[in-house]
């Protein structure tokens, strides 16, 4: 019963979407398994550009059940403006199948979201303010709305109206801002999204085992990235949901005995969007250049990504957290034109060394890195094809990164296009 996970190592943008795309080749149904639309992966097909949030990358394959689990939280209106837009540029998006028990996003959401970043002032977080994390709230305090709920106007309206009741006291007696409806936010998703989604809502917890039972293979595809992880990364600055691999068990519905693969990305340097420590950021002209060649601007909110060299530490950190079997490194031509190259071997933390990451988050504030530097290979990398073709100083830097973490190296992307990998050994 083989399944693969494809997990992001870093603070997400590793990009995930074009391994994923890569390997969904050989799969037959690829899994979203949490987060949201404040997610993107953009794929290069044919020239052509696909920024997705919600649909599995693995729906440009005809063969491909794209499935979005139950661990998701799904903006009705976000999802069907998508799959309009994937269906008028000839994507077939008729095998979708979205979970009924996948939480719903509302408005209100949305505005709440908003609302609380406002509040924390110089203390935000950098949310990107779609709604994920009060919606993830609400199915926390058992006030969420499923997507099952659509099917069944009186319970759907039943369950607005039990939700609303919390939300506007929140809105009107903290924020001071208008109650809202639920008999017109129930009659405006009705009306809009339930005939439309209606033959994507399934048991789909029921299709993936379906499928696993019968020998195929599936692909559990995480949003964000580990250090982003609500338990795991650099709280608060972390999404609402568990990326790591774990999160695929109970994001899909399946137990950890199904799982044989994890392969974990990395891009070859490391970025970061929003508030939150980032111990090997860079303030200078090479980090500049990183943004500028990069192309480092959110697939989604256009915001400019925070850069940093590679980090070994938090990369052998996230190795034991997801259990990755391989990993997967991005973004090597960026670095193409660099007179030398620098790793993150190790922090310096208040004048002791460590090559672990620390578990307080005041070291981690506090950790200074220690680098090894190596000389750049001053040599174009994107018409690679084969492992060989990389000149000694690349094959260098990623042999320093294998050591350094404990896992082999297996791809590695040498371009935006979807064909410009090296593939080190057998998918």
């Amino acid at each position: 019963m083989p399944a693969t996970i494809v997990v992001g190592t870093q603070w997400g943008d590793e990009g995930k979407g074009k391994f994923t795309d890569l390997l969904s080749k050989e799969m037959s149904m690829v899994v979203r398994y949490q987060g949201g639309h404040n997610a993107g992966h953009t794929l290069v097909v044919d020239g052509e550009k696909f920024a997705l949030q919600l649909v599995p990358s693995g729906a440009l394959y005809d063969h491909i059940v794209p499935v979005i689990g139950n661990g998701v939280v799904v903006d009705p209106f976000v999802l069907l403006a998508e799959i309009d837009m994937l269906t008028r540029r000839g994507v077939d998006c008729s095998k979708l199948r979205v979970s009924g028990n996948a939480h719903l996003i509302m408005p209100y959401h949305q505005q709440l979201d908003a609302l609380y970043e406002r509040h924390l002032g110089k203390a935000k977080l950098g949310t990107t303010k779609r709604g994920i994390g009060p919606a993830y709230a609400d199915k926390s305090m058992r006030l969420g709305i499923r997507v099952q709920d659509l099917l069944d106007e009186m319970i759907f309206r039943k369950k607005l109206r039990a939700s609303l009741v919390h939300t506007n006291k929140v809105l009107t007696k903290i924020f001071n801002r208008l109650p809202v409806d639920p008999d017109m936010l129930a009659d405006k998703v009705l009306s809009e999204c339930l005939e439309p989604l209606k033959p994507h809502i399934a048991d789909t917890t029921d299709l993936i085992h379906e499928a696993l039972e019968a020998g195929q293979h599936v692909l559990f595809e995480g949003a964000q990235a580990t250090f982003l992880d609500l338990d795991h990364g650099t709280y608060p600055f972390v999404t609402s949901s568990n990326p790591t691999a774990g999160g695929a068990c109970t994001g899909a519905g399946v137990g950890p005995r199904h799982i044989d693969r994890v392969l974990g990305i990395a891009k070859a340097y490391v970025t970061r969007v929003g508030a939150g420590p980032f111990p090997t950021e860079l303030f200078d002209e090479d980090g500049d250049r990183l943004v500028e060649i990069g192309r480092e601007f959110g697939t989604n909110t256009g915001r400019r990504r925070r850069p940093g060299w590679f980090d070994a530490v938090m990369l052998r950190h996230a190795v034991r957290l997801n259990s990755l079997t391989e990993l997967a490194i991005t973004k090597l031509d960026v670095l193409d034109t660099f007179e030398t190259v620098k790793v993150c071997v190790a922090y310096d933390i208040n004048g002791e060394r460590t090559t672990k990451l620390p578990y307080h988050q005041s070291d981690v504030h506090a950790a200074v890195p220690v680098y090894e530097e190596l000389p750049g290979w001053k040599t174009d990398l994107t018409a690679a094809t084969e492992r060989r073709h990389l000149p000694a100083e690349a094959e260098a830097y990623l042999q320093l990164i294998e050591e350094r973490v404990g896992v082999p190296v297996t791809l590695a992307s040498t371009g935006p296009g979807r064909s410009q990998y090296l593939h080190f050994s057998s998918l």
